[in-house]
Parts: C-alpha cells; structure tokens; sequence
C-alpha cells in the first residue's frame, strides 16, 4: 500500500488508552474511575493500589503511549502520511471526552481509532467502544456537531505485532544458561477474563468454549512458537497461560494462572521457563508487577530460571502496522480494493463489530460497531 499514502476520508488517528495514576496522589481517584459503579469501599482501594505505589504511584502505561505516539508521528512523517494523532484515555488524564471535545474544535469529522487492546474481547474491545459511546453522547448533549468514529481492526496477526515479539522470545532464550536453553518452556500469557465473557468473545459464530479470545491468542501463541522453532532448530514446549485475575473467588475465570504454572512446570522438571506477555501491547503496571515482580519471585522461591520477553510498545515495526491498517481502512471505506496483512489461520480480522460481538452483561450503546447509535 505504499502507493496509497492518503488517509481519505479519515482526518484524524486517536490513540484511545486505559489510562494509569502518574503519582501516589492519582492513584485512588484513578481507581475510583476504573471500578465506578461497582461500590468497592476506598479503603480497599488503598489496598489494591499498593501495586501502584511499589512504583512510586506511576504507572508506566502513560509514557509508554507518549513514547508510541511518538513512534507513529515520527512513522507518517517519514511515509509522507499528513495524518494528525490525538490521544484519550478511558479513566485518566487525558480523558477521552476531552480529547474528543479537541478533535471537534478542531475540526475532524471522520476519526479512526486505535485501541491499545490487540484482541477480541468485552474489556479489550465493546468496553472501548462503549467509552467511545459515552463521549459522543456528553458531547451531543453539550450541542457540539458529532464526527464519525470508525475503530480499527484487531491486529493480533499482523506481521508488525508479532515480528517484535517473536525477537523478544528469542532475545529472552539467548538470555538463559546455555544448560538450561533447549529445554526451556515458553509461557504465553494474557490477561485472565472471566470465562464467560472468553465464550462469548468475537462475533456470533465464534461464541463457544474460550471464544475468540482464546483462540486468537492460541494462533498468535503458535505462530512465536513456530518461528522459533525455525530460527534456533529447536521445538520449545509452550503453552497458553493467564495472569491478573481481579475477580471474585466465586466467579470462574481463565486459567492457569502463570504462578500455578511455574509451579507445575518445576514439579515437572522444566529446566527453564520465558515469560511472553502476548496479550499486552507495553510493559504497564500488570506486566511490571504480575510478571516482574510476582511471577519472577516465584519462580526464585522455586529456584526455577525465568526471563520475560519484551511487549512491542513503540517498536518501529508496530508502528508502520498501524499505518498499514490506517491505509487498509482508508481505501476500503473509498471503495478502493484490499489485501489486509495477516498471519495464521484466522485470517484478517473484520473492520466493523458486528451485532452480539463482545456482548456486555448489561446492555449499553457502543459505537464504532454495527450496533452504533452513532452512524
């Protein structure tokens, strides 16, 4: 696509975040916008935020999109794309109401989003859409002239996503005791959801036992394991694994947990383990301390060698991906012809959400979707 460096009809690319506290101050009321409705005591907040003030109350999430945005205006200038980025969060500074109230007086009226969230899923997808949702309808009811609002693509498989990680895999193995290395275990892990919110992940007619969620991870899981395998001559045993569980007890959640797992794998015998964090686009706080903090003191209590592969975060690589999917989008909404980038079994995945796709349990709108109120 690099003859078709024109954005048309879009005018503008939002970053759209989860958003992180950047001090000990921030980090309850940040807590209070990620768990509003919910009616958990601020007390225990204190207590779920100590996470948080292990690294000083910052989050490293916030940077990390500063550091992205960078690497993808740096990326379009390079390419002679004249496309501007703005940035919204969903429970911080900068607030994505905000950010779109900017984009209006600025005049954009056809936006595409990227979301940080590679997968299918109701927290990595419909939740952003119905944010989205939120901040057109605060900003109707302020009489402000709506944009459209189109949300790329997920891009779990795109080649830009996964070339970054398969090198922090290799980078980690290298890193290990060379008497250790052949037989090391690669650990895929993501973010444990509730299960059945995994079974009713993606469209309709992947609604089952993990649902999209589970079975895009599992091609991207694959597709690492294989160019590992054909980089270094070794087939390294690997598996599909969960970490930051939030939920009540009660309620079944994916699993294993990777500290169950690295459990497991030394009882085995698994001489050494890499960490990938597929599920993660940067290294924020649920990588910094489920990973690098809990995971890896585990596995020191095991005394079991661990190494934790790097996310993509502001690798060039990812950021020509998302111009690729910016072009990709642009020409299919002109009409013109098409070839999404994609690797594994599943193929490209589609551009707009269809009805009943990452179904929330209490109905609300989403936009961006074909369900959207806001057309």
């Amino acid at each position: 696509m690099s003859d078709a460096l024109d954005a048309t009809p879009y005018d503008a690319l939002l970053l759209l975040s989860f958003g992180g506290p950047e001090g000990p101050d921030d980090v309850v009321p940040f807590l209070e916008n990620v768990t509003r409705g919910r009616g958990i005591p601020k007390e225990r907040l204190k207590e779920v935020g100590q996470h948080y003030f292990l690294f000083g109350g910052v989050s490293p999430i916030n940077d990390q999109n500063r550091a992205l945005l960078d690497a993808l205006r740096k990326d379009f200038a390079e390419h002679g794309l004249d496309l501007p980025i703005y940035w919204g969060n969903r429970n911080w500074a900068p607030y994505l109401t905000d950010t779109l109230r900017e984009m209006v007086a600025d005049g954009r009226r056809r936006i595409l989003v990227l979301a940080t969230s590679a997968y299918a899923s109701y927290s990595g997808c419909r939740q952003y859409r119905e944010n989205l949702a939120d901040s057109l309808a605060a900003l109707e009811a302020e009489g402000l002239e709506l944009p459209r609002v189109d949300k790329l693509r997920h891009y779990f498989n795109h080649p830009g996503f996964l070339e970054p990680m398969i090198d922090g895999v290799l980078a980690s193995l290298a890193d290990l005791p060379e008497d250790v290395r052949a037989g090391a275990h690669i650990a895929f892990t993501t973010h444990s959801v509730p299960t059945a919110s995994a079974d009713t992940s993606g469209p309709v007619e992947t609604h089952g036992e993990g649902g999209a969620y589970v079975e895009e991870h599992l091609d991207v899981a694959e597709l690492i394991a294989a160019a590992v395998r054909e980089r270094t001559g070794v087939d390294h045993p690997w598996r599909l694994v969960y970490q930051s569980r939030s939920g009540a007890p009660h309620i079944p959640w994916l699993e294993p947990d990777i500290c169950d797992h690295l459990e497991a794998l030394h009882g085995a015998g698994v001489p050494a383990v890499v960490m990938a964090p597929i599920g993660f686009v940067s290294d924020h706080m649920e990588v910094l301390y489920d990973l690098d903090t809990e995971a890896t003191a585990k596995a020191g209590e095991l005394g079991l060698p661990v190494r934790r592969s790097a996310t993509v975060g502001d690798d060039p690589r990812f950021a020509a991906a998302i111009r690729d999917l910016v072009l990709e989008r642009a020409a299919a909404e002109s009409g013109r012809e098409v070839t999404p980038c994609a690797l594994g079994a599943l193929g490209a995945s589609h551009d707009v959400c269809p009805v009943g796709c990452c179904p929330a349990r209490a109905p609300r709108p989403a936009a961006a979707g074909a369900d959207s109120p806001y057309a």
